[in-house]
């Protein structure tokens, strides 16, 4: 029991001293690097190329920022025509749902046709109901349009 502890805790020691060997030896090679090359590197282009870069976004700024407002102008506009799609969507649902209660209305005049009276009151009682609801839903998609 006690060996595979003591393996594991060598393996992991070895491990540790693997990794940590290169991590030491990177500052090093660094330094050497560093004081080999010249004033004169080849990073310099690439350090004006920087500069340049960053002075010409500065120069675009106020450019960016009109640009965005017209992005977001239109997210504004493809958000109001998704809500009418939506409440298109729901328009249809009222209008099945009207299908629906005139169609339970002929199935119980089917069974028993002396209710027809009594049936009929209910019937528009509930299509008065899912017409509220489409109505509601086409409200709310105006305003969310127009405003």
């Amino acid at each position: 029991m006690a060996a595979p502890r003591i393996f594991a805790s060598r393996l992991a020691s070895q491990m540790v001293t693997k990794a940590a060997r290169p991590a030491i030896r990177a500052p090093v090679a660094a330094a050497s690097k560093r004081t080999i090359t010249g004033s004169a590197s080849p990073l310099q282009a690439l350090k004006r190329q920087q500069a340049i870069s960053r002075t010409t976004r500065n120069a675009f700024q106020v450019q960016r920022r009109a640009y965005s407002s017209e992005i977001a102008q239109a997210m504004v506009e493809v958000s109001k025509n998704l809500g009418m799609g939506s409440a298109a969507i729901g328009l249809t649902g009222a209008g099945i749902g009207i299908g629906l209660v005139f169609a339970a209305l002929l199935n119980a005049v089917a069974r028993n046709p002396a209710l027809r009276g009594q049936l009929f009151s209910y019937a528009i009682l509930g299509f008065a109901f899912v017409e509220a609801i489409g109505l509601f839903d086409l409200m709310v998609a105006l305003m969310a349009k127009f405003t």
